[in-house]
């Protein structure tokens, strides 16, 4: 990667990711762009993209002369059922029009998947990175489609397109968009704001999970990986840990005793927890280009509190 155009720079993952590229690639090798403008302290180049149109993708592309696209634009779970018509423009006419100028400039690719590809009727335990994917929410239908445009676009034209299936991401920096796992965010603010919690998701429900360093490290870990090691171009497995609220919550009170959990079920947050696996087999990942989280619960814990009591009290 020598110059990178950043698709939906202003989402969860794309402000943090758009920052570390930058110190890694250089401030004006990384340009950032979203439907919306950027934070006043996203200092750097940027532009405007809506990525349902392919024209503007293309001159996006013209324009910074990148060689790489890490395409981070997209509708996420919650959001997706409550408006699933512009989940499926944004997240399928996205990625099309992406692996499109890919295709005619010879570009790479970075595509993030989720495990919300896998559905009901996968393994829930130790899913394995080729199984059953049948979704029941569109954002996963979305992503399943899109796996598979990368696999085509890939097989038949030869462009190195690459991506993980993440997990849920916690992030101290920034508030997440609209998934399902969102709650596994709230719930640190919360502790440290309020000392309780109300969670929508049942205690039970299992979910992977990573740190947002480990996803960031990952995403630029792929993109430079060795291909001749690929089996899997695309779609890794990646997680870092698997629990439930009680689980998150047992951990916090080892910093904040008298935590209090109470539970206000979201039922259609519910249904599509449900549907995805409680914990994920990532050996494809680690054998083909080396994928190693740093932080289990306890360390991320520790790290989340000690920077949000920072952050929201000055401690």
């Amino acid at each position: 990667m020598k110059r990178i155009l950043v698709t939906g720079a202003n989402g969860q993952i794309g402000v943090e990711l758009t920052r570390i590229l930058r110190d890694s690639y250089g401030r004006d090798n990384v340009i950032a762009t979203d439907i919306k403008e950027l934070p006043e302290d996203m200092d750097g180049p940027f532009r405007i993209l809506d990525v349902r149109d392919a024209n503007m993708v293309h001159e996006a592309m013209e324009r910074t002369r990148a060689d790489t696209i890490i395409h981070m634009a997209g509708i996420l779970s919650a959001k997706g059922e409550e408006y699933p018509q512009l989940a499926w423009e944004i997240n399928i006419q996205g990625i099309y029009n992406v692996l499109e100028v890919a295709r005619i400039k010879e570009a790479s690719v970075f595509f993030p998947s989720s495990i919300a590809t896998f559905g009901p009727t996968t393994p829930a335990r130790n899913t394995p990175q080729d199984t059953v994917q049948r979704p029941t929410s569109i954002y996963g239908i979305s992503k399943v489609t899109g796996e598979l445009l990368c696999d085509y676009y890939h097989i038949k034209y030869g462009v190195d397109v690459r991506g993980l299936r993440f997990p849920g991401l916690i992030s101290h920096k920034a508030l997440p968009g609209g998934g399902t796992t969102d709650y596994a965010v709230h719930i640190y603010y919360d502790a440290v704001k309020h000392g309780a919690y109300t969670c929508p998701i049942s205690a039970g429900s299992y979910m992977d999970m990573m740190y947002m360093p480990d996803a960031l490290d990952a995403v630029l870990q792929i993109m430079e990986a060795d291909p001749r090691k690929f089996v899997h171009w695309n779609a890794f497995n990646t997680s870092a840990m698997s629990f439930d609220p009680e689980g998150i919550a047992a951990e916090i009170r080892r910093h904040i005793p008298d935590f209090e959990m109470r539970y206000e079920v979201n039922p259609v947050l519910q249904r599509i927890a449900d549907s995805w696996p409680d914990s994920l087999d990532c050996t494809a990942a680690r054998e083909e280009w080396g994928f190693n989280p740093r932080y289990d619960l306890t360390a991320m814990t520790d790290d989340m509190l000690k920077r949000l009591r920072e952050k929201l009290t000055g401690e």
